[in-house]
């Protein structure tokens, strides 16, 4: 029910555009995250977009960095990711819930995952 795209490998300063498609039952009134894992880490809350699109809320060390957008039409969310270092290294993850959360026990629905490699 969602399906995460867009990983890939890239260089220390490059960008990546993560997208995570979204059957319309979940998409429509869910607030839509992302997540990252690390190997040998917990999983990390990136960011956080709500389904009217008027907050969002991202985790210090990508803020600035990276966008978290979405188009309700296409049941899609996004995440813009621009000078990507070595420590964005990881699983990303999109998820879905009822509540506009950075904890991810509150989340009930989640993509695959989508490898992100940055090199030095």
């Amino acid at each position: 029910q969602l399906q995460a795209s867009g990983g890939g490998l890239v260089q220390a300063g490059g960008s990546l555009r993560l997208s995570c498609a979204a059957s319309g039952q979940i998409f429509s009134t869910y607030a839509m995250a992302w997540f990252r894992q690390a190997p040998g880490k917990e999983r990390e809350f990136v960011a956080v977009i709500s389904w009217t699109v008027r907050d969002t809320d991202y985790v210090n060390s990508v803020r600035g960095r990276f966008t978290i957008s979405r188009d309700n039409a296409k049941n899609t969310v996004y995440l813009q990711m621009n000078n990507l270092t070595p420590e964005d290294t990881g699983v990303y993850y999109c998820a879905a819930s009822q509540y506009y959360h950075r904890d991810y026990r509150k989340y009930n629905y989640w993509g695959h995952g989508t490898q992100v490699t940055v090199s030095s």
